[in-house]
């Protein structure tokens, strides 16, 4: 690595005129070499010399002082945004967020990126977060419940590397903060909503979820059999499926209870597949029968609201999730409480009729 060992002897003397390289290189005591590496903005300088180089350029007014301001200023804080992979359109939806997100997080000075995984593999997911200790500062996720997936939280804390848990949280370990729905109040909204479209008259609704391995699937299923318990005991829950947020399998998923339930009268999807769902609905004819209800809203599921296939989509803003990560980030950074001014995200219930405007193309 290129630093002080660069050193030369002091370069001839020149007249009087503006500031050469060899003037910068003679003040920090480094080479010419050096110094065009750090005025270039190309790796393998220490960052003591970039400090002292700088400072030199500075000084002789080769650069202006707001140049030296924010080359000596704190770096970016590397974030890395850990994403199941397939087709749940709202997490594609986060993931092109995050990636268009340059100038949004700017002013907080993180950096972001985005990987996406396979999905419900939680020794994969556990793995991704142990290779990535040393690329950023810190990482937010879709967490899974499992020993494997706390015992990498755990590790990546002792090593100072912050962890957030988007969307689905995971129990006794040390994850910074969690980020996302009360997902108990989530399936308890829904619950609330199929008791009010079935007004109460007995009926079949089934519900097929991602995976329980996501606490967040398991909270939204507890509260959706809670408050249906309450409001609506003649409505009958027919069993839990599920479908791991692809749409081929809840399609799949979904033709099935159709033809073991000619009967049925709702269906919840509590993670994505949406699509699949509503396909299986039309095929049969009965999507203006039964009651489908699910979360993430997303240009296809705005669709299938306008079309009169889905009742309900309820949801949580993915811009927003993304900034409040990105403000927790910083937080830690500045030796602040995690969530310090962090509002908790709101459930949203979309329906045809309160449709927000259409998102640029």
């Amino acid at each position: 690595m290129q630093d002080d060992a660069d050193a030369v002897a002091a370069p001839p003397e020149h007249s009087r005129g503006l500031p050469r390289i060899a003037d910068i290189a003679r003040l920090s005591g480094v080479s010419t070499a050096t110094v065009d590496r750090v005025l270039n903005h190309r790796p393998g300088v220490r960052p003591a010399t970039v400090q002292r180089v700088m400072k030199a350029a500075a000084e002789l007014d080769y650069i202006p002082e707001s140049d030296l301001g924010a080359a000596l200023g704190p770096k970016p804080v590397r974030l890395a945004f850990l994403l199941p992979d397939g087709t749940n359109r709202y997490l594609t939806r986060l993931g092109q967020l995050i990636r268009q997100s340059e100038a949004a997080l700017a002013p907080l000075g993180i950096r972001a990126q985005v990987e996406f995984i396979k999905s419900f593999n939680p020794d994969l997911l556990a793995r991704s977060l142990l290779q990535h200790w040393r690329k950023v500062d810190g990482v937010a996720f879709m967490a899974l419940e499992h020993p494997a997936v706390r015992e990498a939280v755990n590790e990546l804390a002792a090593r100072n590397v912050p962890t957030v848990t988007l969307i689905s949280d995971v129990q006794n370990c040390r994850r910074a903060a969690y980020v996302g729905l009360d997902n108990r109040a989530a399936g308890r909204t829904a619950g609330y909503l199929f008791a009010r479209f079935l007004g109460g008259r007995a009926g079949k609704v089934a519900m097929i979820a991602g995976s329980l391995s996501y606490r967040a699937h398991e909270d939204r299923e507890l509260g959706f059999l809670n408050v249906l318990k309450e409001m609506a005991p003649a409505i009958e829950v027919v069993g839990l499926r599920e479908a791991h947020d692809d749409e081929a399998k809840s399609y799949r998923q979904t033709r099935t209870l159709l033809s073991h339930h000619p009967d049925l009268a709702g269906i919840y999807t509590i993670g994505g597949g949406a699509e699949g769902v509503a396909r299986a609905l039309k095929e049969a004819r009965r999507e203006r029968e039964v009651v489908f209800i699910g979360h993430g809203f997303t240009p296809e599921t705005r669709s299938l609201l306008i079309d009169g296939t889905m009742e309900a989509v309820i949801t949580q803003d993915p811009r927003s999730a993304l900034m409040s990560c990105a403000a927790v980030f910083a937080n830690l950074r500045a030796g602040r409480e995690a969530m310090h001014g962090v509002e908790p995200p709101r459930i949203e219930v979309i329906f045809r009729e309160n449709l927000p405007p259409a998102a640029p193309p």
